[in-house]
């Protein structure tokens, strides 16, 4: 939701308590910046003081931080503009416990939806999540989270394969919509995502990719495994920065180690990152000797790595 006249309207109720200077510097960019961002796309309305100048309120400056922290992430200030959502700012200013009670409400009605191959129940509430949360929210923590939970239950037996199956066609086919409605930076890195040898659990890469691509990066999305032998010819016609691999099935996780390192050995300069269920599950020892390529499972551990990385 686009929020601009909305939030003007009631800007001049709440007491402004940061200058222009103050903004500044908190933020790291020029007054004439601020300037021209709440000229050009009316995103803010500062009221003003006795002699005229700008005050900033608490509401602003997490706005503000908002449009930095996309502008930061590769997006030009029109497109933040474009992405930005009253509710995400919102939830900001929650508590940690009233974020979490309201996802797992949508989360646990979601699964049950699911395990009961309700599909137009599903259906109902991912569309009802898409008009209360963003984007980034609904796919990475709600049906980021719904997906590990399922694939546990899977993976211990509590659930069928026909469960595990029916879930994945739903999700997929909402996210695979919305990873591809994004535009990319052409400054930024090429990236490609496929699924490890023998891997045709897609789900959790394509959240993961939905990130990537949220961020700006161009991702050529192979999904489901693809020929040993084919990766070469992918990587020779790309040319990309990174190469990511999903691994379900701890079966398959032996032979994509084996995939890793011999890459990591010919190709000077790529970046190789892995997730998943079977990579979770690695032994202490794996995980130590593949540190480096193991991105985490969570978004703030997605974020350091490609920090680290770039």
């Amino acid at each position: 939701m686009l929020f601009g006249g909305l939030l003007m309207s009631n800007d001049n109720k709440v007491e402004g308590k940061y200058n222009i200077k103050a903004v500044s510097t908190i933020l790291g960019i020029q007054p004439g910046t601020l300037r021209a961002w709440e000229r050009r796309y009316n995103i803010i309305a500062p009221v003003r003081n006795e002699s005229g100048h700008r005050l900033y309120t608490e509401k602003h400056l997490n706005i503000l931080k908002w449009l930095v922290e996309k502008v930061n992430q590769g997006f030009t200030i029109s497109q933040a503009v474009a992405l930005l959502d009253k509710q995400e700012i919102e939830d900001n200013e929650m508590t940690t416990s009233e974020q979490k009670d309201r996802t797992k409400n949508i989360s646990d009605d979601l699964m049950k939806a699911l395990l009961s191959f309700d599909e137009s129940k599903a259906h109902e509430i991912i569309n009802h999540s898409f008009t209360i949360y963003t984007i980034d929210k609904v796919v990475i923590d709600i049906l980021g989270g719904l997906l590990v939970e399922i694939g546990n239950l899977w993976e211990n037996g509590e659930i069928s394969t026909a469960h595990e199956h029916f879930a994945t066609s739903i999700l997929r086919s909402r996210i695979g919509i919305i990873m591809h409605s994004f535009p990319h930076n052409g400054i930024l890195p090429k990236v490609v995502a496929v699924c490890g040898p023998g891997e045709w659990h897609e789900l959790g890469l394509l959240i993961f990719t939905l990130y990537v691509r949220r961020k700006g990066f161009e991702v050529i999305y192979l999904g489901s495994s693809i020929k040993e032998n084919d990766i070469d010819i992918v990587l020779d016609e790309i040319d990309p920065k990174f190469l990511f691999f999903s691994c379900t099935m701890r079966e398959n996780i032996e032979h994509l180690l084996s995939l890793v390192s011999s890459l990591k050995e010919e190709r000077d300069g790529l970046e190789i990152g892995i997730g998943g269920f079977a990579v979770d599950q690695l032994s202490k020892e794996k995980k130590e000797e593949y540190f480096e390529h193991i991105v985490g499972q969570t978004k703030p551990e997605w974020e350091l790595w490609l920090k680290s990385k770039i």
